[in-house]
């Protein structure tokens, strides 16, 4: 790694991306890239964006996140989360820089009793999980110094997420019926950013340029804790609404069927990350806090 970072980073209208954007500026020369700017459908163009820019580090937030709509956009879906991190791992290979890229619990089925840790089997039920882990498989096949992030439940005051769309129904409604038996970590897009920020000031700090390979491999970063759709729920209404909340029913998935099938289980252990970053992530339900607060 040079001492002065190029960093590039994707998505940068979405809700992570956007966050990005603003925790790594001053770690290095931060380029954003958006639609307007690059076609990610386009993997030519990318090729030849990454190669012109020669970037010491590529941060891609950029995904296809429609989980539902994936189940039969299946070549949109693929594009997105699997030739373009290859693409961008790939020329992070010949061009001596580091990737990092973020994937989903989905990589998991659910049906394990504790909280996953990243050496632990992957099994997605949806074309969404799966084309995160072939992406995950693209990455490492390629070679280059690169972190693989695995977060979950990513929600924030942007975009289209869980917690957006319970302020717009709890204005309107005066009960809800929401999944309870679906268990894992909301997590908000701005401590994702921050993690990510520290995570890329201690590489910068170490001027090593064996520093990523070293570190290379998949990562769980989440909130800390867990609780359902219903529990989020119900603490996003008390904490916005208190005592003029809606009532929140719980109910099993079955009554809320999908196209895509999701996981019972999302808990991520977080102890690798403290023991490589020495990262403590915070709790769910502080962060919601915090971000209501915003």
């Amino acid at each position: 790694m040079s001492r002065e970072l190029t960093i590039l980073v994707t998505g940068v209208n979405g809700q992570v991306g956007f966050e990005l954007l603003r925790s790594l500026q001053g770690l290095g020369r931060v380029v954003p890239c958006d639609r307007s700017m690059l076609d990610l459908s386009d993997l030519e163009r990318v090729r030849a964006f990454v190669r012109a820019l020669k970037p010491s580090l590529i941060v891609n937030p950029a995904a296809y996140t429609a989980v539902d709509k994936a189940e039969t956009d299946i070549e949109a879906a693929r594009r997105l989360n699997v030739d373009v991190p290859r693409v961008f791992a790939e020329e992070a290979a010949l061009g001596g820089g580091a990737l990092i890229h973020y994937s989903t619990d989905y990589v998991y089925d659910g049906t394990k009793s504790g909280a996953y840790v990243e050496s632990d089997a992957t099994n997605p039920q949806n074309v969404y999980g799966q084309t995160k882990l072939e992406g995950e498989r693209a990455i490492a096949a390629a070679g280059c110094p690169h972190l693989i992030l695995r977060t979950s439940w990513v929600y924030g005051r942007r975009g289209k997420n869980f917690l957006q769309t319970m302020l717009t129904l709890g204005s309107e409604r005066t009960e809800l019926r929401v999944v309870a038996d679906q268990i894992g970590a909301p997590t908000w897009a701005k401590t994702i950013a921050a993690a990510t920020s520290h995570i890329v000031a201690q590489g910068a700090a170490a001027n090593d340029k064996d520093w990523w390979a070293r570190r290379s491999g998949v990562y769980h970063l989440s909130s800390a804790g867990a609780t359902s759709w219903h529990g989020f729920a119900e603490a996003i209404f008390a904490t916005v609404m208190g005592s003029h909340a809606p009532t929140v029913v719980p109910i099993p998935s079955s009554d809320y069927p999908t196209p895509a099938k999701r996981p019972a289980n999302s808990r991520m252990s977080l102890d690798k990350l403290a023991e490589v970053f020495g990262l403590q992530m915070p709790d769910w339900g502080d962060a919601m806090r915090l971000c209501l607060g915003e």
